[in-house]
């Protein structure tokens, strides 16, 4: 895809992997959105764009963390642009933000679940038409290698909590709904697929962690973005990638009853209609 023109979202694009996608879109003549919650650091990238001579990409300052605030953004995209071309679903939180504890969502909602997983789907579905506008478009979700079974008895993992677990399944979930998504949009130009970027990455999010990154931003970012505009998997969808290759998830990812399972519930908690 040539992205000279076309409008991309990136969410959680004002720090890490995503803020390294976003330049690199600019750079390539696209029009981008950026999104996170600190307005700061967004005017540091802007700047850091417009010095280098570069168009300056427009912020939208949102938490995912509650449903409100996920429909804000979705309602301030629809209302500023006609269409939308890739969809990039980066925002996240890891194991251990602001500490290892159980935590909940504006909704009450585990945040992990809430920030990683339920934000992105309803994120995509209120974004669906203007994607469709500009087929063939893309979606690309950025999950993870590290993945955890749901326990469709406890989603929120209200027993035997860990962080580590908690973002596990979030990724999972990310991966589970790709793949369902694909099959919905087959036949609408629309392709989505999911990645592993690379392993711990050098981003505030490992860090806080306590993890010794192992990767570069810059080798995650080129994995994301072979994704949003690689000729390779133009055709390709319902996918999971580690890095540049295509993987195996899960083996839940696989379970049509599991899938299903977790639709009906996103659905539920979204308040979305089936």
């Amino acid at each position: 895809m040539r992205m000279k023109g076309k409008t991309v979202l990136i969410t959680g694009s004002t720090d890490g992997v995503g803020r390294y996608v976003a330049r690199r879109l600019v750079e390539e003549g696209a029009s981008v959105l950026i999104h996170g919650r600190d307005a700061a650091r967004a005017k540091t990238l802007s700047d850091e764009i417009v010095k280098a001579g570069g168009i300056a990409p427009t912020f939208y300052q949102a938490d995912l963390s509650s449903m409100s605030g996920t429909r804000a953004l979705a309602e301030a995209v629809m209302r500023d642009h006609q269409r939308l071309d890739v969809l990039v679903s980066n925002a996240g939180i890891g194991s251990q933000n602001d500490g290892p504890q159980r935590q909940v969502s504006a909704d009450g909602h585990e945040l992990r679940f809430a920030v990683n997983y339920l934000a992105g789907f309803l994120l995509v579905h209120l974004l669906l038409p203007f994607l469709k506008t500009a087929a063939p478009s893309r979606i690309v979700n950025v999950a993870s290698l590290g993945q955890h079974p749901i326990d469709f008895d406890d989603v929120m993992i209200t027993r035997g909590y860990s962080g580590s677990r908690a973002y596990a399944q979030s990724k999972l979930a990310q991966i589970m709904f790709t793949i369902d998504l694909a099959r919905e949009l087959k036949g609408t130009g629309i392709t989505v697929n999911a990645l592993h970027p690379a392993t711990y990455m050098n981003t505030t999010m490992v860090r806080a962690g306590g993890i010794t990154p192992m990767s570069t931003v810059e080798q995650g970012g080129a994995a994301i973005l072979h994704l949003v505009e690689g000729d390779d998997v133009a055709d390709r969808s319902g996918l999971f990638f580690n890095g540049m290759n295509e993987a195996r998830a899960n083996p839940q990812a696989y379970d049509a009853d599991a899938r299903k399972r977790l639709r009906a519930l996103s659905l539920e908690l979204t308040g979305l209609s089936p």
